[in-house]
């Protein structure tokens, strides 16, 4: 069971998310919030394992919420959830973070998707989103790439394969299954990958991989995509 917590200051919103995850029986809504101070409060009290952020709320808005659940309960996963998906929002969102991004005109089974993804220690953007972030890290690649190339450099092998796959966007165990590992060596490499890079999440480890190439020789069957 995935235990969300979300977080709107429209009750309607709140309605009509809570009632697509709770259509999912292996999702569960522990706490609902109205601002983001009530937001951080409720995490602390229930520890779900992912918390769905509105960008825009009182009190604390989404990003200032998911910056400080990084510092108090790093182990629940954030997702922001926005009808805005101007560039600057992804960027923040991410440099204070977040896993996940979506924007609230989506479809359902996006949420579904994300939620299911980062819970299993993945990352999610809507299709929309990452349209935007790819098509702007096309536009610098190549010295973009240069730099990547020397980050990655300093990986061992098995956290590069590793780094790669995180890229492509497995969570922990598929990861483990292609690689032959456990997971819990997983999650130890993937926490050396991030200190050695300088990433403060998988989303930032992820543009690091595809920028340095990784994900170009990265071949996922069927059962892997996500």
């Amino acid at each position: 069971m995935i235990r969300v917590l979300l977080a709107d200051d429209e009750t309607m919103i709140r309605a009509g998310v809570r009632a697509i995850l709770t259509a999912d029986p292996e999702i569960e809504v522990v706490a609902e919030a109205g601002d983001g101070r009530e937001a951080v409060d409720l995490v602390l009290g229930h520890r779900p394992d992912v918390a769905l952020l509105d960008i825009r709320m009182p009190r604390l808005d989404g990003l200032a919420a998911a910056a400080e659940l990084r510092r108090v309960a790093p182990q629940t996963a954030v997702i922001m959830l926005t009808t805005f998906g101007e560039d600057d929002y992804i960027a923040r969102a991410f440099g204070e973070g977040a896993s996940g991004f979506l924007l609230k005109s989506g479809d359902p089974r996006e949420l579904l998707a994300g939620i299911r993804a980062v819970a299993d220690g993945g990352a999610y953007l809507s299709p929309r989103v990452a349209r935007r972030v790819v098509g702007e890290l096309a536009g610098d690649r190549m010295s973009r790439a240069a730099a990547a190339r020397r980050q990655v450099a300093a990986l061992t092998r098995r956290e590069r394969d590793v780094l790669s796959l995180v890229g492509a966007g497995l969570p922990n165990a598929q990861i483990a299954r292609r690689l032959h590992l456990v997971e819990g060596t997983v999650k130890a490499h993937v926490s050396a990958i991030l200190a050695r890079l300088g990433a403060r999440n998988r989303v930032q480890a992820a543009i690091l991989a595809y920028e340095a190439g990784l994900l170009d020789s990265v071949e996922l069957p069927d059962g892997d995509v996500q």
